[in-house]
């Protein structure tokens, strides 16, 4: 029997929200967020997750204790054929269980097994949210083909889709893995930055000696190759001759961490903080925030800083130019380019009154658009619109 009916669209509508792990980063934020805050007695929310690599920090386990959830076996973000296939069947199992109204997925692995096991058992309702996409920059051209035409398959079995930001959702059309009809933009959203004195925050993450007057940049996010952590360490390298006053440091951990450290050898104005428990001091401590990636969905490493007050100087990688104002709240440069990047940091560096008013608008800019509120009040639209279609055409 459906698991929706023609009287449904008052009635509570179960939803299972499924992610491959809750590492922190964006997707845990935005899954944390929905679980809190969507309202439990219309949506009741059940989480499956998976288990974080040795080299990452679980969100869930770190920060946001307080979020209930069930481990899935087998589930994670390497493809282990009989460990996927363990989760699939347990996933599968779950859902015949709870017969939930709406899917929910986020993440790349976590959309191939959740929506194959939601397919399966029927549910009405198959949501998923690209936090980001793989279909350049992560593989080789073979394997890129194969994921758009995994990616189109599963579309066919998606209600919906979702992607974090105009960039990446756009990919997706040109890619025929999304249609414009089927699909749209919820950018992520975050909570307002809480108020931390500057030296109680540097002294908190390890850099309370650091003179008052000297200028904080920083990098956050997972060490790898996809995020180019490289270009910082050689932009902490070529700053320190000219600016002897301006501190980096890196807060994120990962695979790259031990050939960062080994090309930072020497690098006196440069300290690795590892992960963070509570990155909202890290953001406090800063002057400045750099974003060197590659490929991005929407980073929510520049919305956290920008709730801050934080400016921003960053490659236009994905959506990062829906949050950073190319030249209001900060400075976009192209991806690769080490002297535009300098370039920008410099402005921003050796300019107190751009400093501040760009911190100032960014502020406004993230409180305007990116608050949590908004992220959960969109997928409650997106929700009732979508039961509300469901029961119509039963």
């Amino acid at each position: 029997m459906d698991a929706l009916s023609g009287s449904a669209v008052n009635h509570p509508s179960p939803v299972v929200r499924i992610i491959a792990r809750t590492n922190v980063g964006g997707p845990a934020l935005q899954v944390t967020a929905l679980v809190r805050q969507l309202p439990r007695e219309r949506y009741p929310q059940t989480l499956l997750r998976g288990r974080c690599g040795d080299d990452e920090d679980d969100y869930l386990d770190l920060v946001a204790t307080d979020v209930p959830s069930t481990i899935v076996p087998g589930l994670g973000r390497n493809v282990r054929v009989l460990g996927d296939l363990r989760a699939l069947f347990f996933i599968v199992r779950a859902l015949r269980a709870l017969r939930p109204t709406i899917v929910h997925t986020h993440t790349a692995k976590a959309g191939l097994l959740g929506r194959v096991a939601a397919i399966t058992t029927r549910v009405p309702i198959r949501v998923h949210t690209f936090h980001g996409h793989v279909l350049s920059g992560y593989f080789g051209p073979t394997m890129t083909r194969l994921v758009v035409a995994v990616e189109k398959l599963l579309a066919r079995g998606t209600t919906h889709i979702v992607a974090v930001g105009e960039k990446t959702l756009a990919d997706l059309i040109a890619a025929g893995v999304a249609r414009p009809e089927c699909s749209s933009v919820i950018a992520p959203g975050v909570d307002e930055g809480r108020a931390i004195p500057v030296d109680e925050a540097r002294t908190a993450i390890g850099l309370g000696g650091l003179a008052s007057d000297t200028l904080l940049v920083v990098f956050v996010g997972r060490l790898t190759a996809i995020k180019r952590p490289e270009r910082f360490v050689e932009l902490a390298r070529d700053v320190a001759v000219s600016h002897p006053y301006v501190h980096f440091a890196i807060a994120g951990d990962g695979s790259l961490r031990a050939e960062l450290e080994n090309l930072a050898a020497g690098t006196p104005n440069l300290t690795f903080l590892g992960m963070c428990g509570d990155i909202t001091e890290v953001f406090r401590a800063a002057d400045l925030v750099v974003l060197t990636s590659d490929n991005e969905g929407m980073p929510v490493a520049l919305i956290e800083a920008a709730m801050h007050g934080v400016p921003a100087v960053a490659t236009d990688a994905g959506s990062a130019h829906q949050v950073v104002i190319d030249g209001e709240t900060g400075i976009v440069v192209p991806i690769g380019d080490a002297r535009a990047l300098r370039a920008g940091v410099i402005k921003v560096l050796d300019d107190p009154a751009l400093r501040s008013s760009m911190g100032e608008s960014a502020r406004r800019h993230a409180v305007l658009n990116f608050s949590s509120g908004r992220l959960v009040e969109d997928y409650r639209q997106l929700y009732e619109r979508l039961v509300a279609e469901r029961v119509h055409a039963t």
